[in-house]
């Protein structure tokens, strides 16, 4: 099972879907650290590292993805961490997916999509990476 960072960055004070997201990983078997709300690009890419993580989850529904999102992943490489997968869940426009993807996010979860499917995408993911 995979250790899974779990971070709610910028001003974005919605957490209810990090939180759910978190506890239904740690109910299939990951290792999972939540971050808490309020968490700057800077803070997420460290704890990744500290941590260890195979993986980043970003909840965003602030419309501020695009430009923290691309923050993590600069800071991941700065890092030598360009193998940690970072996927993003939360309010994302259809029209960003792909622009987000085209940087390096691993995947993007809207809004309704199943824990469970969430949860398959990282067993597949870190699967892979064993």
């Amino acid at each position: 099972m995979a250790r899974v960072v779990i971070a709610k960055p910028g001003l974005d004070g919605h957490d209810r879907g990090a939180k759910i997201i978190a506890r239904g990983l740690r109910d299939a078997g990951h290792e999972v650290i939540y971050t808490g709300l309020h968490q700057t690009p800077a803070q997420i890419a460290a704890t990744a590292v500290a941590e260890d993580a195979a993986a980043v989850g970003i909840s965003v529904l602030s419309g501020a993805h695009m430009t923290l999102v691309p923050e993590v992943l600069s800071l991941l490489a700065a890092a030598d961490a360009s193998d940690v997968a970072v996927f993003v869940g939360g309010i994302i426009p259809v029209a960003d997916i792909a622009e987000l993807k085209a940087l390096g996010i691993a995947e993007v979860f809207t809004p309704g999509t199943p824990i469970e499917s969430i949860v398959t995408w990282l067993d597949e993911l870190t699967k892979n990476k064993s």
